[in-house]
């Protein structure tokens, strides 16, 4: 191999190894074992304040970096990648259980030294959070629900997660999605399914690996699901200040769903803002703090 061969792949190694180190720097992140799995996990902000963030279906940890620009000198911001997403393996041969994720958060709260936290969750990430409030609640300063899942009962996802049937079918449509497509077709023009449910559909499952990932998550979720009066009862009891961020033009998850959980019986609030589904910017990290 030439010198100039030698300086030029020293150069190129070089730059890389800072551009690694600014990496680290800028977004610490961090790996632990649980049973057999190993977890994912991302560190932002210098905050008093544990601030632990479930993300949303396809997403990962990182979606929460934004918030740190005007959340971080108040929280410390703690977002771990979910089974099946981000850079987690989920090895078990099981759902994952409320359980499982209350022992994860338990060994956050150990790592950071805290006692109390407030709770995050975007999508699907809301229903993991709600599922946390009743066994969580003495522990919980805020609960922070961005377009949250699991308010409101999806009939076709419980028929294809909690029944055999359903999960035998579900699992015959990831491989053979035709008779999915018609369906989905034939229900558009029928006029009960509107454009925008329609296309995130089709988009979520016009490919194997994206039917793959649904059929895995829904079905290791499927133990995900929150009792909403036992939420009530914990976040009234305890007084945990609520809010629920939604999206003026989010045809997926509509704000009117929010009403079911925040019926005046807990410090709890409904906020609106000029988006679709997708919340997380940096803006929002200002909206929350203008809140709580």
């Amino acid at each position: 191999m030439s010198w100039v061969r030698c300086f030029v792949i020293y150069l190129v190694w070089g730059k890389w190894q800072k551009l690694i180190k600014i990496a680290l720097i800028i977004m610490p992140s961090f790996f632990f074992t649980y049973a057999s799995s190993r977890f994912h996990g991302i560190r932002e902000g210098t905050g008093p304040q544990l601030l632990i963030c479930l993300h949303g279906f396809g997403e990962s940890a990182m979606h929460f970096v934004p918030l740190a620009k005007y959340m971080g000198s108040r929280f410390t911001i703690v977002g771990i990648d979910l089974p099946f997403h981000g850079q987690t393996t989920w090895q078990e041969n099981r759902p994952f259980t409320p359980q499982d994720l209350q022992v994860l958060i338990e060994r956050i709260l150990k790592k950071e030294q805290q006692h109390h936290f407030s709770l995050l969750g975007y999508s699907m990430g809301g229903r993991l959070a709600l599922s946390m409030v009743p066994v969580m609640a003495p522990r919980l300063r805020h609960l922070i629900l961005l377009a949250p899942d699991g308010i409101k009962n999806n009939p076709w996802h419980m028929f294809v997660t909690r029944t055999a049937l359903g999960n035998r079918l579900f699992r015959y449509v990831t491989y053979k999605p035709q008779l999915f497509f018609r369906l989905l077709t034939l229900v558009r023009k029928l006029g009960t399914l509107n454009e925008s449910v329609y296309k995130f559909a089709f988009h979520s499952m016009d490919k194997l690996d994206k039917r793959l990932l649904v059929y895995n998550v829904w079905t290791c979720m499927r133990r995900m699901l929150p009792d909403l009066q036992k939420c009530k009862a914990s976040l009234a009891q305890y007084n945990i200040r609520t809010l629920l961020f939604y999206g003026r033009y989010d045809r997926i998850i509509p704000a009117v769903v929010g009403q079911r959980l925040v019926d005046g019986t807990f410090p709890g609030e409904i906020v609106i803002l000029n988006k679709g589904h997708q919340l997380i910017s940096e803006e929002l990290g200002s909206a929350i703090l203008s809140k709580i």
